[in-house]
């Protein structure tokens, strides 16, 4: 990783401040564009920033070059926009035209080619987790009651599918419940996608929420994520678990999601290798619940 200045690309969500917090933190002074619609101000106003329509490439690169921007993160959700609803200056035609196909592919293979693209033009892409490592969820049970065997089944048969889904780049995430798929995330995002499933639910006991990092993902990018606000949706949505892959799973606030998970009941679970390599169930011998504050 190059030194200077660092530009966050940032969508939505709480992660493009923990990036450009944990850069400060480390000495790198950072440079954020905001996408509009997309970007919170309140989350990137601290730090400084030009929030940028997500057509208008040309002022992006203008702007990352006159602050001495070398890496690049990309953090945070942000819709694709159609051609239409995109608007591209010249400066985005042109880069459209270099991505190519890629902008019919699923989200990996888009953001490798912007990647790829942004490289071209003498940036250096690095990933979230490498700036802020911390945030990636830890394996085992970090909070609520263990799954029993019929939920163990479930996460099982919920990382097969998203494996499978995974596998033609279309989605990260999954609802489980009695072995039967719920639901499947697809452009929508996790949180539509959980409330589709709430609509879907069968009587108790309750489905699974299971998160993967995609087979051969670029891990710059669009890693998992989940939050406190996972953990809300999940509950309402009538389910008893939530699991991610461990060490590939950006998670918001860890201790907000523990109290949150502890206090409706709802298990929160890092995927080990073991269940992700086609075990039966997950280990759960010795792990370890974070304590919060004032315990």
């Amino acid at each position: 990783m190059r030194q200077g200045t660092l530009g966050v690309l940032a969508g939505g969500g709480p992660f493009p401040g923990q990036v450009a917090d944990a850069a400060v933190s480390a000495g790198r002074k950072v440079f954020i564009i905001g996408f509009e619609g997309f970007a919170d101000p309140a989350v990137i106003g601290g730090f400084p920033h030009r929030m940028v329509r997500l057509g208008a490439a040309g002022e992006m690169l203008r702007a990352l070059r006159a602050h001495d921007c070398r890496d690049l993160v990309m953090v945070g959700p942000v819709r694709r926009p159609s051609l239409l609803t995109l608007r591209p200056d010249a400066e985005g035609m042109r880069l459209v035209g270099r991505i190519g196909r890629a902008t019919l592919a699923g989200d990996d293979g888009l953001l490798a080619a912007v990647a790829a693209v942004l490289a071209e033009e003498g940036f250096s892409v690095v990933g979230a987790h490498e700036i802020i490592g911390e945030a990636l969820g830890p394996a085992g049970l970090l909070a609520g009651p263990p799954p029993d065997s019929l939920a163990q089944a479930d996460l099982a048969r919920g990382v097969a599918v998203v494996r499978a889904l995974g596998a033609v780049d279309v989605g990260q995430a999954c609802v489980v419940q009695s072995g039967s798929v719920l639901a499947v995330e697809a452009i929508e995002g996790t949180d539509r996608m959980l409330a589709r499933a709430g609509l879907l639910a069968l009587a108790e006991p309750g489905g699974v929420l299971v998160k993967l990092v995609k087979p051969g993902q670029d891990r710059r990018a669009d890693l998992p994520t989940i939050g406190p606000r996972t953990i809300e949706a999940a509950h309402a949505a009538g389910l008893r678990g939530v699991a991610f892959e461990a060490g590939g799973t950006l998670v918001a606030d860890l201790p907000a999601c523990v109290e949150a998970a502890n206090r409706l009941g709802v298990f929160l679970l890092g995927l080990d290798a073991d269940l992700l390599d086609g075990a039966a169930a997950p280990r759960m011998e010795g792990a370890a619940v974070p304590r919060m504050s004032g315990d």
